[in-house]
Order: structure tokens, then C-alpha cells, then sequence
């Protein structure tokens, strides 16, 4: 069995967010990079299934600049057998993204493609479900729990009511969500080893696939500023506040 995962590069999630001066977008310049979290959930549940003897073969893909070879190396480290970089400078939103994938899925003809549920950069949510849609593959969703059975895979998800579990024919779709797993860290042998793991490089052209904006940024705003607290002198005073001030009550 062969697994397709995908992977982003985007600003660390320790890293303070800064707006760029022209409220173009964020300042990435100087700014510390790695994996997005969902997709190292990704990563960590297909090595934990190749380990289970399940699966045989794990394919990480990413779009995005030459610098993304670093996080597909990082796969790599944590137990992916090769890359594939779509190397772009571009913007590249989801439907682009799915355009694009779903070409690399037609190309190497994965038995599951696991991805993260959304990028902690644009947080749209949406990839999964366009690549799903433009495959005609059943898809499930913000998966904290991934079991694979006579060519089945039931996805437990968390919904507002609970769990809810779905049954799934492959090939599929499914995205991960925070619960699934926690990711591994990768040792110093396997990150020597990742080097020489083959990583494969391609453009939007070579697949030909229009990666045009649909969307357009206007202007980005960082939040406002808190306003700083204060303390009260009695219950009275409180109440006095939330009425008038707050107008909560």
C-alpha cells in the first residue's frame, strides 16, 4: 500500500506573526520556518502505519519555493521514502493546491493520501476537501483516529455531538486533526540518511496547471491592541461597569 502525504512550509508556530509595513501580508523575511503542525501529524501517521507493516511506500509532496526542501527533508527524516517538490514562488491558494496534487496523485497512484486539516498561515480548511472533490475520492475529515481493514480505512472525527466514525473505500482522502497523534522528533541517523533519499522537483508547468489567483488579498491588519484592565472597588461598582461600559448585562 502507498501513501501520499502532503506537507507545508510555513512560520513557525512559536514565532510572534508581524505585519509587513505595506499591509501586503506577514514578514517572512528573517523569520524562523518549518513544517505546519497538521502536516507533521501527517507525516507521524503514515510511518506509524508503514511501522504496523500496512503500508509499504510513503511519497511526501510540497508547493512552494526551493527552501521547501527542508521540510520535505525533515519527512524524510521522520521515515518518508521520497519527495516531491512543486517548486513555485507564487501564491498558492487551495484550489491550486488540489489542481496540483491531484496531478501528482494521477502520477504516482497512492492507495490513501493523508493531509493536514488546515495550514496555521491561511487557515482555510479547504484542500482535503477540493482535492476529494476533484477526485471523486470519499474523504474523511479532522481524523483523531485512522484504522485500516480488508482495503477499507474507518476515520474516527470529532464533531459537536462527539465522535462520529466513517467508513471509507480506497483510494481516500483524510485530514488530521490535533488528537490523532503526537508527532516524533527526528534522530540525528535518519536525518544524515534523508539526504540521500531521492527528492524529486517539478513546476505548475510541467504539470499543466493554472495556478492563477481566484482571490485577492485587499490589506492585512494585525489585531487591535488590548486594552489594558482595572480593578473595582466593589460588587456594586462591577456591575455599574458591565451595564453602562461593557453593556453586557
Amino acid at each position: 500500500m502507498k501513501l501520499l502525504v502532503t506537507v507545508k512550509r510555513v512560520v513557525d508556530f512559536n514565532v510572534k506573526v508581524r505585519v509587513k509595513d505595506d499591509h501586503s501580508g506577514i514578514e517572512t523575511a528573517n523569520v524562523k520556518m518549518s513544517m505546519n503542525p497538521f502536516c507533521e501529524i501527517a507525516v507521524e501517521e503514515a510511518v506509524r502505519l508503514k511501522e504496523k507493516g500496512i503500508v509499504t511506500e510513503i511519497v511526501v509532496a510540497s508547493i512552494g519555493p526551493a527552501q521547501c526542501q527542508e521540510t520535505l527533508r525533515t519527512a524524510l527524516a521522520l521515515g518518508a521514502d521520497r519527495a516531491i517538490l512543486i517548486k513555485t514562488d507564487e501564491e498558492i491558494q487551495p484550489l491550486a493546491v488540489a489542481k496540483l496534487f491531484k496531478e501528482v496523485v494521477a502520477k504516482e497512484s497512492p492507495d490513501m493520501v493523508i493531509m493536514g486539516k488546515q495550514s496555521i498561515d491561511g487557515d482555510n480548511n479547504q484542500s482535503g476537501q477540493m482535492l476529494a472533490a476533484l477526485l471523486d475520492w470519499p474523504q474523511g475529515t479532522f481524523a483523531s483516529e485512522v484504522n485500516i481493514t480488508d482495503g477499507k480505512v474507518a476515520v474516527t472525527r470529532e464533531v459537536d455531538g462527539g465522535l462520529e466514525t466513517v467508513s471509507l473505500d480506497m483510494p481516500a482522502i483524510v485530514t488530521t486533526d490535533l488528537r490523532l497523534n503526537e508527532p516524533r522528533f527526528a534522530s540525528l541517523p535518519n536525518i544524515m540518511k534523508a539526504k540521500r533519499k531521492p527528492l524529486e522537483e517539478m513546476t505548475p508547468a510541467d504539470l499543466a496547471v493554472d495556478i492563477a489567483p481566484r482571490v485577492t488579498t485587499l490589506k492585512v491588519e494585525p489585531p487591535a491592541a488590548r486594552k489594558a484592565g482595572i480593578k473595582v472597588e466593589s460588587v456594586e461598582q462591577l456591575v455599574e461597569k458591565l451595564k453602562n461600559e461593557a453593556k453586557v448585562i
